[in-house]
């Protein structure tokens, strides 16, 4: 099962109560909704939620809903670009976009029968792709607008004066998505949501959403989806050495400083020569560095060999602990 996360690392440096030590804060990632299984390297996205026709009935429904008519339809090309953005240069899996693949729903958010997998192959096949994401439904609405409408005339029949306009809008969309694996025939992934997102509506009498408002939400709403397959992260505390002992007391306290500034490429090349030094307990302490140095750099598995290398040759207390630490990280990550 393939595990592979985008890093993303938020470092703080600090000086804990303890004048020897130092630490950093960075994000550690936590497993994702949905796994993608190994064989799937590539997944073809395609737009399934128009209809072949649009009728008077779904004009006449995304009139009083505050839609423009087929708006829906142009909207949710932009969930699809949503998902591809989101993985551009993704290590987990490659998304392409079929410009020549049409595919017909129902128009609104009612849900389609699944595709065939005959159907599902074809596409793959043509596409070179593992997996087939397909948007089975998209509708969208602004409710706010509905409602201010309907305030605006009941004040007006009842002899009132209307109320004054409301200065926000929300649009909604209504996305539902399924993933095909075509090796298996297995649904991986089949998942309905909500995405709104609030706009300002300007002074109008009748505040109606701006322009942007319809693709921006879809797009919003797609990047939302893809999201299932990315980890989530939390903060965590790696504990460092601020200082040494003798001789190598002032490049500890030197690349701290650096470490401090988040210069940590020059920490690291401060840090490196004294993992070799005579004093055994500055060698070990230096490993610890370099072990943080190369996980706040994005290599956990260079930083892993540092760890060990501390807690098996120098008896550091710290690395024993953070080299578990490590190895789950890893797991998670690859």
């Amino acid at each position: 099962m393939k595990k592979t996360f985008l890093l993303f690392l938020i470092v703080l440096t600090g000086i804990s109560s303890c004048k020897k030590y130092g630490y950093v804060r960075l994000k550690y990632p936590t497993a994702p909704y949905v796994f993608l299984p190994d064989n799937i390297k590539t997944i073809a996205v395609v737009n399934r939620s128009a209809k072949i026709k649009e009728d008077q009935a779904s004009i006449i429904e995304s009139i009083a809903s505050g839609e423009i008519a087929g708006s829906d339809k142009k909207a949710s090309s932009e969930c699809l670009r949503g998902v591809h953005d989101r993985m551009i240069g993704s290590r987990i899996v490659n998304i392409i976009v079929p410009a020549n693949v049409k595919l017909y729903g129902t128009g609104n958010r009612d849900i389609p029968e699944m595709l065939d997998w005959k159907t599902v192959k074809r596409i793959c096949d043509s596409t070179k792709a593992d997996a087939l994401l397909v948007l089975e439904s998209f509708d969208s609405n602004s409710d706010l607008l509905a409602g201010t409408v309907n305030t605006q005339i009941n004040a007006i029949l009842n002899g009132s004066p209307p109320p004054p306009p409301l200065q926000q809008i929300r649009m909604n969309v209504t996305s539902m998505w399924r993933l095909y694996d075509p090796a298996s025939q297995k649904i991986i992934d089949q998942h309905q949501a909500t995405d709104h997102i609030v706009f300002n509506a300007g002074s109008a009498p009748i505040p109606v959403p701006p322009p942007e408002a319809l693709p921006n939400t879809a797009y919003n709403a797609g990047q939302n989806y893809i999201e299932r397959f990315l980890p989530g992260y939390y903060f965590v505390k790696r504990d460092m050495y601020k200082r040494g002992k003798g001789g190598d007391k002032q490049e500890f306290l030197r690349a701290f400083r650096k470490s401090e500034v988040a210069n940590w490429e020059e920490a690291a090349q401060v840090w490196e020569p004294l993992t070799k030094s005579r004093n055994r307990t500055n060698a070990g302490r230096a490993c610890l560095n370099m072990a943080v140095a190369n996980e706040v750099l994005g290599n956990p598995e260079q930083a892993l060999k540092w760890a060990q290398k501390s807690y098996e040759d120098y008896g550091i207390k710290l690395a024993r602990d953070y080299q578990n630490q490590l190895k789950e990280r890893i797991r998670l990550e690859y």
